[in-house]
């Protein structure tokens, strides 16, 4: 399948008056005729914990992972005690961001972004004379 130009991933600065440690989760993004499914790696993200947005073109994924310290016990050594997830991406029009369904399953976010119908391939009928 030829490389897509559908969806591009954004450089952003993120300020930093917050000593905050932001990781970019892995993302593997799939495109069939009909649109893209877009798969985020964030272990530990809960869906209260997760933000998902589209403003104009920029797709953001937001989430913040919250890892317990057992009962009774205190960190000695932790490099990463909230790891907070941040990724963004460019979304072309050829896509229906009003229309992206979202799941998160296993701490991987499913994404489906849907193409525009004029962008989807269709079969032209053939009319015999």
């Amino acid at each position: 399948m030829a490389e897509t130009t559908a969806i591009s991933q954004t450089q952003e600065t993120v300020p930093a008056p917050r000593r905050e440690i932001t990781l970019i989760p892995p993302v593997d993004v799939f495109e069939d005729e009909n649109g893209l499914n877009l798969h985020a790696d964030l272990p530990g993200v809960a869906p209260d914990q997760l933000d998902v947005r589209v403003d104009r073109n920029t797709l953001t994924i937001e989430g913040k992972a919250v890892i317990e310290t057992p009962e009774g016990m205190e960190a000695l050594y932790a490099e990463v005690r909230s790891p907070h997830y941040r990724r963004s991406f460019t979304l072309s029009s050829e896509l229906e961001p009003e229309k992206i369904e979202a799941r998160l399953k296993d701490g991987v976010l499913q994404l489906y972004i849907p193409k525009r119908e004029s962008a989807r391939p269709r079969k032209i009928q053939i009319k015999v004379a």
